[in-house]
């Protein structure tokens, strides 16, 4: 079985630990395992693994674990498809997103779960809407959050690019946003070479570099600017029509 649907078993797996280390019984790691049906060098991996990305457990091998009683905050209220929407959100996310936005995600429904009532605990097991998560390689999640941080900060890239002919070329851009499509990330850009927006596809980035100066946003150079341009250029006003060409 590919390895991304055992990956999203253990996201559904460590919201079963939170829930069984609430209300404050410690609780071994046989226990947990046999409830889990993994081993129990599974559940401490899983338990290291929850405690580094900062929820609250208490306790060792061999003794047992709980969760702290500040962690058990008041039930959350969703409807079931608000609740659907969330966790089909974090799931596109695992899928396709940066390796912080995936972390992000998990985190925040181990939040969120932790926080249920019953009831609605019991429904996330039935929210059968899944997006494999092995399409996209570490490298690449790595390169997403570089970009966005560059993009956010801003910070002008430089980096080589090969053309989908084969046409390689150096490139210094400054970045506006990342766009997802259906198989792969492009990031929208401002090129002063050109004079004009470019959109390149992450995937055929090599030897990128963030630079250290900031750049300001000047009037046409914009992302409003850009999203106006795509828009006319499709003849739709709207960009997620039909993906721009990376150059």
């Amino acid at each position: 079985m590919p390895a991304a649907f055992h990956a999203m078993r253990r996201a559904d797996r460590l919201f079963r630990i939170v829930q069984l280390l609430r209300g404050g019984r410690l609780r071994t790691a046989h226990t947990l395992a046999e409830r889990l049906e993994v081993s129990e060098r599974t559940i401490y991996r899983d338990v290291r693994d929850l405690q580094l990305s900062g929820t609250p457990i208490e306790g060792e091998a061999g003794v047992g674990y709980r969760l702290r009683p500040e962690f058990d905050l008041p039930p959350l209220m969703f409807t079931r498809q608000e609740l659907t929407a969330l966790v089909l959100g974090a799931r596109l996310v695992r899928a396709c997103g940066g390796a912080e936005s995936v972390r992000a995600a998990d985190q925040a429904l181990l939040r969120i779960e932790a926080i249920l009532p019953a009831n609605l605990r019991d429904r996330l097991d039935k929210i059968l809407l899944f997006a494999p998560d092995f399409y996209v390689p570490q490298l690449l999640r790595e390169r997403i959050d570089q970009l966005h941080e560059a993009c956010v900060a801003p910070h002008p890239i430089e980096f080589h690019y090969v053309r989908e002919d084969g046409t390689p070329s150096q490139r210094v851009v400054r970045p506006l946003a990342l766009y997802r499509w259906t198989s792969s990330w492009t990031l929208a850009t401002w090129c002063d070479l050109r004079e004009n927006f470019r959109v390149f596809r992450i995937d055929r980035m090599e030897a990128l570099r963030v630079l250290p100066e900031t750049f300001e946003h000047r009037p046409g150079q914009m992302l409003a600017d850009f999203l106006k341009t795509v828009s006319a250029d499709e003849g739709t006003g709207a960009l997620a029509t039909r993906r721009p060409q990376a150059r």
